[in-house]
C-alpha cells in the first residue's frame, strides 16, 4: 500500500469519526441547549454536557485531520483550492470551539450563583451555541466540504466522480439554507429550519460516502494524482478527459 493510499484510509476513518462525535455531542447538549434556564435551576447533568464538550474537541481534531492528511495529494490538483479546504476546516473548527466554550460556561453558571440575571446569561450562552452551529457546520461546511472538496475530488478522481456531485450540489444548498436562516434571526421555530434539514441531506450523504468509501477502499488507483500513478498528466489534460 502506497503512502497516498494510507492517507486515503486515514482520511476515511477521520470522516467517520466526525459523525461518531458530532451527532452524540448534539444529543448530549440537549438539556442545556434547549432549556438553559431550567437546566441551571435544576439538578443539572454536568457530566453529560462535559462529555459532549469532550466529543466536540475530538471532532475538532478529526476535522483538521481530514484536511491535513489529504492536502499533500489535492495540492497536486490545485494548490489554492487545497489551501482553501484547510482554511475552511480551520474556520469551521473555530466556530465549534466557541460553541464548546459557551456550553461549558453554562455548566459553570449552574454550579456558581450569578445573581438575578443568571437565567438571561444561560439563555444567551445557549443562543451563542445555536449561532456557532449555524455559521460553522451550517454554512462554512457548504464551502469547504461541499464545493471545494467536491470539486477537488472530481478533478483528482480520487473517488468515483458521480458521487462528487453530491458535494458540489449539496454545498450550495447548505450555503443557501444557512444564509436564509441567518436573515430570519436563527429563530428555532421558523419553518426554514425544517427546509434546512432536508436541504442538508445531499451534503450529509456526501460526507458519509467519503468516510465509508475511503475507509474500506482508499482512493481510486486510477487517479493520475496518486504516487505511482501517471502524475505527469497535467490538470488541463485531466479536465479534457472528463
Amino acid at each position: 500500500m502506497t503512502s497516498d493510499q494510507k492517507r486515503g484510509r486515514v482520511f476515511g476513518v477521520l470522516y467517520l469519526i466526525t459523525f461518531a462525535t458530532s451527532i452524540p455531542a448534539l444529543a448530549l447538549y440537549e438539556p442545556a441547549l434547549r432549556h438553559p434556564v431550567s437546566y441551571i435551576a435544576g439538578s443539572g447533568h454536568d457530566k453529560q454536557i462535559l462529555l459532549g464538550a469532550f466529543l466536540e474537541l475530538l471532532l475538532i481534531i478529526a476535522n483538521i485531520g481530514t484536511a491535513v492528511v489529504i492536502f499533500p495529494i489535492v495540492r497536486r490538483v490545485n494548490q489554492e483550492l487545497a489551501l482553501g479546504y484547510v482554511a475552511a476546516r480551520l474556520l469551521e473548527c473555530t466556530f465549534i470551539l466557541v460553541g464548546i466554550v459557551s456550553m461549558v460556561a453554562v455548566v459553570t453558571l449552574r454550579q456558581q450563583v450569578a445573581g438575578a440575571a443568571e437565567g438571561t446569561v444561560a439563555y444567551t450562552l445557549a443562543a451563542i451555541k445555536d449561532w456557532t452551529f449555524l455559521l460553522g457546520p451550517g454554512w462554512v461546511v457548504g464551502w469547504g466540504n461541499g464545493l471545494i472538496l467536491g470539486y477537488l475530488m472530481y478533478r483528482s478522481e480520487l473517488v468515483p466522480r458521480r458521487w462528487c456531485w453530491l458535494g458540489m450540489i449539496g454545498g450550495p444548498l447548505v450555503i443557501i439554507s444557512g444564509t436564509a436562516i441567518l436573515f430570519t434571526g436563527n429563530n428555532p421555530s421558523h419553518g426554514l429550519r425544517s427546509a434546512q434539514a432536508i436541504l442538508t441531506i445531499p451534503e450529509i450523504v456526501w460526507e458519509l460516502f467519503l468516510g465509508v468509501y475511503c475507509t474500506f477502499w482508499g482512493f481510486r488507483g486510477e487517479s493520475p494524482f496518486l504516487d505511482g500513478g501517471s502524475r505527469a498528466v497535467s490538470g488541463d489534460a485531466v479536465v479534457a478527459r472528463a
